[in-house]
């Protein structure tokens, strides 16, 4: 049940109960005073007539001696020669009866109650509109104060939903108005998100510098290395050099991933022909399955990007044979290996996290530079493991009418679709 639900139903049952027993005892309270009214009358009529028989002159209107609808409890009350009143129904409806001992046995008044009983009727049909028409009013009021709660708390959370998937700049704050403890609630909650993002920043500041600094002394390395005299230690050195170059490489890209500095550049692309050209540069054996018509609108650079390092991900850490599936615009990778690691699953690839128990292949940035680059064309990237085994990493391409973003013409990247993929976080060993 949502907060507004039991806001409402709580105020509702609260609402209920108290329009309830307010009503109980207002119809207790108005029985009680007609019933005493009634018997007051009754037992005033029974002295007159009590009266009037001990000076022998005719009993008032209503009065009789030895009445046979008198109630029986009333008769024995009087052969113990006391009186008494008794509201009881009888022949001619409801009455209050008086009674008391005379010489020849019991002298009785009838007080008609059927005037006190309709009225007591039209109370109780007045207390339930009223009872009605206040638990409406009060029930809707408390839904419209639950739904403004709910509402703010709706905002809040979609805005951390935001800030959880990388929008740290969002603030609930300007968001959610008030000074309740939902504005508390969002005053805390961005004071977290300016802290994590000043992190962020800080990180990835950190992760540029590093990369740049280290890219003047790598070029020096390669240099020298290539001065090397040929030999198998020169084979190792430049096989060493290149792989840090290569990471370097890849920690600027991951820095100008984060800092969302990259802009698309986007041309149609025939989709079948980019997949197969994207399985042509990575070299591997690789089974192409279903047709693609479609001619999509997307950056054939960072397409090949993604789709490398998937494919290499797949051949590298899983085991064969891996299928690169075309189904519209859904393009799937699977491998038959022991698929991605739950950690993978549950929180996405995370650079430097391998999760392979062997050192030195690879250094976590491959699916994370595929994801970081699916962002950037809009497309969505998602990781799962197959029923029957093996990994299966999901590219789900945008409809050309959900690019927002600034469109280029591709044909000024032709020279740099050569990049090949890059180094991969690998599944499970």
């Amino acid at each position: 049940m949502t907060l507004r639900r039991q806001i409402a139903t709580a105020v509702a049952a609260i609402s209920v109960l108290v329009a309830v027993t307010v009503g109980l005892l207002v119809h207790q309270a108005m029985v009680r005073q007609h019933m005493d009214q009634a018997r007051a009358s009754a037992l005033a009529a029974l002295e007159s007539s009590l009266g009037a028989y001990k000076r022998g002159e005719v009993a008032g209107q209503g009065a009789a001696v030895n009445d046979p609808e008198l109630p029986e409890r009333l008769r024995t009350l009087v052969a113990d020669n006391r009186q008494g009143s008794l509201l009881a129904a009888g022949p001619q409806g409801e009455a209050m009866w008086a009674a008391g001992p005379v010489q020849n046995g019991a002298l009785s008044v009838r007080v008609d109650f059927a005037q006190d009983r309709q009225a007591i009727a039209d109370l109780d049909r007045i207390i339930l509109i009223t009872v009605t028409a206040s638990v409406f009013t009060t029930v809707l009021g408390g839904v419209l104060v639950a739904d403004r709660i709910s509402r703010r708390l709706r905002t809040a959370a979609a805005a951390a939903r935001g800030i959880a998937t990388g929008r740290t700049d969002t603030r609930i704050g300007e968001l959610v108005d008030g000074r309740d403890e939902v504005a508390d609630l969002a005053a805390a909650v961005d004071s977290m998100s300016r802290a994590l993002h000043r992190r962020l920043e800080d990180e990835q500041q950190f992760t540029a510098d590093v990369a740049h600094e280290l890219r003047t002394p790598l070029t020096g390395l390669v240099t020298a290395a290539e001065l090397l005299p040929p030999g198998r230690p020169t084979e190792l050195v430049r096989d060493r050099v290149q792989a840090l170059r290569s990471l370097v490489e890849d920690l600027l890209e991951v820095s100008r991933l984060d800092a969302d500095a990259e802009t698309p550049y986007l041309s149609a692309v025939p989709l079948e022909r980019a997949v197969r050209r994207t399985v042509a540069l990575t070299g591997l054996a690789v089974t192409v399955t279903g047709e693609a018509d479609a001619v999509v609108r997307t950056d054939l650079r960072r397409l090949d990007r993604i789709l490398g390092n998937l494919l290499v991900n797949a051949d590298r850490h899983g085991s064969g044979p891996v299928l690169l599936g075309v189904d519209g615009l859904r393009i799937t990778v699977r491998d038959h290996g022991a698929g991605f690691p739950e950690d993978l699953l549950r929180r996405g690839p995370q650079r430097f996290r391998t999760g392979a128990r062997e050192r030195g292949r690879g250094h976590g940035l491959g699916l994370t530079i595929a994801q970081g680059h699916a962002r950037v064309i809009g497309a969505a990237l998602t990781f799962a493991n197959h029923p029957d085994g093996g990994a299966v990493a999901t590219l789900l391409l945008p409809a050309a009418a959900e690019h927002d973003g600034t469109e280029h013409d591709g044909s000024e990247r032709v020279g740099a679709e050569q990049d090949g993929p890059d180094d991969e976080e690998p599944q499970g060993s």
